[in-house]
C-alpha cells in the first residue's frame, strides 16, 4: 500500500503556469527573466498558503534552467532555504553569509530562501544588510513572509517587493474541480465552492479541507457531505429562514432557529451567516454586481429566485438589524433571546423596509 501524499504536496505547482490567482506576479517574474531584468533580493509577501515559497522554488529552478539542455535538472545543490522562524539568531546569518561567497559548481545561481523572514531578530537583520545591498553577481535571495511591516524598513528598500493576493473563491474552486477529476470524484460544484469559502483566501488549506472531506464521503463529493463534515450551516437553512421572515410567520422562524441551535450551531453563527445571505440577495439584484456572489451555479439561481421576492429597502433594513444583532451579542445576558428579538423583529418589516405598526387608539 502506498503511503498517502496530501494534496497540497502533490499538486505543488511545479512551472509558473501551474500556480492558482497569481498570474501579474508570475508574468512580471517569466519577463523579468527573460529580458535579464531579475533583482538579486526579492521580497514574497501575503497571506499563507498563497504560493511564496512555491513561487520562489519555481523561479530558482526557473532561473538556473536558462541555457541547459537537461530540463529535468532540478538544481537542488543550488537552492537553499532557511527557516528564518527557527534560525534567526545572528549565527545563522553569518553562516548563510560565507555560504553566499563559495559560486555554484553547477548552473548560473546560488538562490537563497528565506522563508517567514520577519522573525529574524533585529541584529540578524542588521547583519544582513550589507550582503542584500551588494550580493556576488552569483546569489539571489528570496525573502518570504506573511507579516511585511515587521520588517525594517532598511531591509524593505533593499529588495524588490511582490504584494502575493488572496485566492479568489473562483480560482480556487476551479482548482478543486481540476484536482478532483483528476482523483476520479464526483463533486458538486455547490460543495467544492463551500470548500473555497472556507479556505479565506488560502489555496493550501483549501486543499486541506478537501482531504479532509474526501476521507469523511469517499467518491461522492455533495454539497450535503461538505456543510456536515465542516460544520457550516447550509444554504437551505437560511433560504428557508428568508422565506418565514418574508411570510411574517414568527413561530416557525422561532422552531427553525431551535432546531439549528439543536444541530450544534450557536446563535452568533446563525445570525451572521443570515446577514450574509441578506448581502448577497441584495447583489443579486443588479445585473453588475451578480458576478460578487461567490458561490455554485445550482444555488445561484435558489439566490436570483429569492432576490426576486424580496425589496432592496427591505434587504438593507434586514441587513442593518441583524448586524445590530451581531455586534450585541457577546456583550448579551441573554444571548438567545437576542436572537429571537432579533428574528422577530427582521420577520415585523413589509416590503417597503418599514416596521409594520400597529394601529394606535386615539
Amino acid at each position: 500500500m502506498e503511503p498517502f501524499v496530501v494534496s497540497a504536496r502533490k499538486y505543488r505547482p511545479q512551472t509558473f503556469k501551474d500556480v492558482v490567482g497569481q498570474q501579474s506576479i508570475t508574468n512580471t517574474l517569466l519577463n523579468a527573466i527573460d529580458n535579464n531584468h531579475l533583482a538579486q533580493a526579492l521580497l514574497f509577501c501575503g497571506p499563507r498558503g498563497v504560493g511564496k515559497t512555491t513561487c520562489a522554488r519555481i523561479l530558482a529552478k526557473k532561473i538556473n534552467q536558462e541555457g541547459n539542455e537537461n530540463t529535468d535538472e532540478d538544481f537542488a545543490f543550488n537552492i537553499f532555504e532557511l527557516d528564518a522562524a527557527s534560525n534567526n539568531s545572528v549565527d545563522d546569518i553569518r553562516n548563510l553569509i560565507d555560504q553566499v561567497r563559495i559560486p555554484p559548481q553547477v548552473g548560473k545561481y546560488k538562490v537563497y530562501i528565506i522563508d517567514e523572514v520577519h522573525m529574524l531578530s533585529q541584529s540578524a537583520f542588521n547583519a544582513f544588510l550589507k550582503t542584500l545591498e551588494e550580493p556576488p553577481k552569483h546569489a539571489i535571495f528570496i525573502l518570504a513572509t506573511t507579516e511585511k511591516h515587521k520588517i525594517i524598513p532598511t531591509i524593505l528598500s533593499r529588495c524588490q517587493i511582490f504584494d502575493f493576493k488572496r485566492i479568489t473563491v473562483k480560482d480556487a474552486a476551479e482548482y478543486l474541480k481540476y484536482i478532483a477529476e483528476n482523483q476520479g470524484i464526483n463533486a458538486e460544484d455547490d460543495a467544492l465552492h463551500i470548500i473555497a469559502q472556507k479556505a479565506d483566501g488560502a489555496m493550501r488549506d483549501a486543499l486541506s479541507i478537501f482531504d479532509r472531506v474526501v476521507s469523511f464521503s469517499g467518491k461522492e463529493l455533495t454539497r450535503k457531505a461538505v456543510t456536515e463534515n465542516l460544520n457550516v450551516l447550509d444554504y437551505d437553512t437560511y433560504f428557508s429562514a428568508t422565506d418565514l421572515i418574508l411570510a411574517n410567520d414568527i413561530p416557525s422562524l422561532l422552531l427553525l432557529f431551535n432546531e439549528t441551535l439543536a444541530q450544534g450551531f450557536d446563535g452568533h453563527h446563525f445570525i451572521t451567516g443570515l446577514a450574509s445571505h441578506f448581502r448577497d440577495l441584495m447583489v443579486c439584484q443588479h445585473q453588475n454586481t451578480i458576478s460578487l456572489l461567490e458561490v455554485g451555479e445550482e444555488a445561484k439561481k435558489n439566490y436570483l429566485e429569492q432576490s426576486k421576492k424580496t425589496s432592496p429597502a427591505f434587504l438593507l433594513q434586514g441587513i442593518d438589524i441583524a448586524n445590530d444583532s451581531d455586534l450585541k451579542y457577546k456583550t448579551s445576558k441573554n444571548q438567545r433571546l437576542l436572537v429571537e428579538l432579533t428574528l422577530m423583529k427582521l420577520a415585523s418589516i413589509n416590503f417597503d423596509g418599514e416596521k409594520k405598526k400597529k394601529k394606535t387608539l386615539v
